[in-house]
C-alpha cells in the first residue's frame, strides 16, 4: 500500500502495446493536433486582423478558439510523447498541472458557450438593444467572468483532489490525468469531499444548460415569426454553428462521465475520452466556418496574403 506522499509519478493508460500501433497512434494524434492548431490559429488571427469581425459574436469566438488551443495542448502532446518514447509515466506535479489546466479550460469553455447563447438571444430576439446590452465593456466583463469561473472551479477541484490520501497504487485507466481516475486511487471514504464539490459544480452546470435551452427556445420562436424565408435562413445560419458546438461539447462530456457502469469498459472509456477532449477543439473551427461567409472570407483573405 502506498500513500500520496510516496507517489512521485502516475502511469497512464497506453493506447497500444505493439510498437507499430504506438507509432500509428502518434501519427493520428499528430495530424489531429496540427489540424486543431492550424484551424484555431487561423480563426484567432483572422478575427484579430479584420476590423469587420470586431463584433461581440466574433470576440467570443476568438476566446473560444484560445480555449480550444489550450485544452487540446494540455492532453495530446503528452499522449504523443508517451507513444513515441514507449512510456506511460507522468510526474505527480505534471498530473496535477494537467488536471488543473484541462479543467480550467474546459470549464471556461462551457461558461463561454453559455455567454455565446445569450449573445445569439440578444442579436435575434432584441436586435434594437444589441449595442446597449453587448457593448465592448460588457463583452469583456462576460468573457472575464467565464475565464474566472473556470479558474476558480479548477482550483477548488485540483486542490481538494490532491489533498486526498492515495493508497490504491498509481495506475490510471485513462490516457491523461482526470479527477475520476485519481479518486479511484484514494483511500476508502476519503473522496467524499470531492464528490460534494462535483455535485455543486454539476448543479452550476445544470443551470448553464437550462439557460442555453431557454435561450434557444426563445430564439427559435423569434426566428419562426420572421415572415421571409431568407430572413429565417440568415437567422438560423448564425445560430446553428454555436448550437452544434454546444451539442458536441455537452453530449460527449455527459456520456463520458454519466454513462451506466454496466456498459463501461477500458476501450469504451478511452474512445469516449478522445471524443470529448480531442475532437471538439479540432472540429470547432470547421463547424463555425462552414456556414459563416464573413469568417470564411476573412480566413481566405488571410491565407492568400
Amino acid at each position: 500500500m502506498s500513500n500520496s506522499s510516496s507517489i512521485t509519478q502516475f502511469l497512464l493508460l497506453a493506447f497500444a502495446d505493439t510498437r507499430e500501433l504506438q507509432l500509428l497512434h502518434f501519427g493520428l494524434f499528430l495530424g489531429i493536433y496540427l489540424a486543431a492548431l492550424l484551424g484555431n490559429a487561423l480563426i484567432i488571427t483572422a478575427i484579430a486582423c479584420d476590423h469587420r469581425l470586431h463584433t461581440p459574436m466574433y470576440f467570443f469566438l476568438l476566446n473560444l478558439s484560445v480555449l480550444d488551443l489550450g485544452s487540446i495542448s494540455t492532453t495530446v502532446p503528452k499522449a504523443m510523447a508517451n507513444s513515441l518514447w514507449d512510456t506511460r509515466a507522468i510526474s505527480y506535479r505534471g498530473c496535477a498541472a494537467q488536471i488543473f489546466l484541462f479543467l480550467f479550460l474546459m470549464s471556461s469553455e462551457y461558461f463561454l458557450l453559455t455567454v455565446m447563447s445569450y449573445d445569439r438571444y440578444v442579436a435575434i430576439c432584441q436586435p434594437l438593444h444589441y449595442g446597449t446590452l453587448l457593448g465592448s465593456r460588457a463583452c469583456v466583463h462576460m468573457a472575464a467572468t467565464a475565464w474566472g469561473s473556470g479558474f476558480l472551479n479548477a482550483l477548488l477541484h485540483t486542490a481538494n483532489t490532491f489533498s486526498l490520501p492515495l493508497c490504491q497504487g498509481n495506475v490510471l485507466d485513462q490516457f491523461f490525468c482526470e479527477i475520476p481516475q485519481i479518486l479511484k486511487l484514494s483511500c476508502s471514504h476519503s473522496y467524499l469531499r470531492e464528490v460534494v464539490l462535483i455535485v455543486v459544480s454539476s448543479l452550476f452546470g445544470l443551470v448553464c444548460f437550462v439557460f442555453i435551452v431557454v435561450s434557444y427556445v426563445q430564439i427559435f420562436r423569434a426566428v419562426l415569426r420572421i415572415p421571409s424565408e431568407q430572413g429565417r435562413h440568415k437567422a438560423f445560419s448564425t445560430c446553428l454553428p454555436h448550437l452544434a458546438m454546444v451539442s458536441l461539447f455537452i453530449s460527449t462530456a455527459v456520456f463520458a462521465h454519466l454513462k451506466p457502469p454496466s456498459i463501461s469498459s477500458q476501450v469504451l472509456d478511452l474512445v469516449v475520452a478522445v471524443l470529448y477532449s480531442v475532437v471538439p477543439p479540432a472540429v470547432n473551427p470547421l463547424i463555425y466556418s462552414m456556414r459563416n461567409k464573413e469568417l470564411k472570407g476573412a480566413v481566405w483573405k488571410l491565407m492568400t496574403r
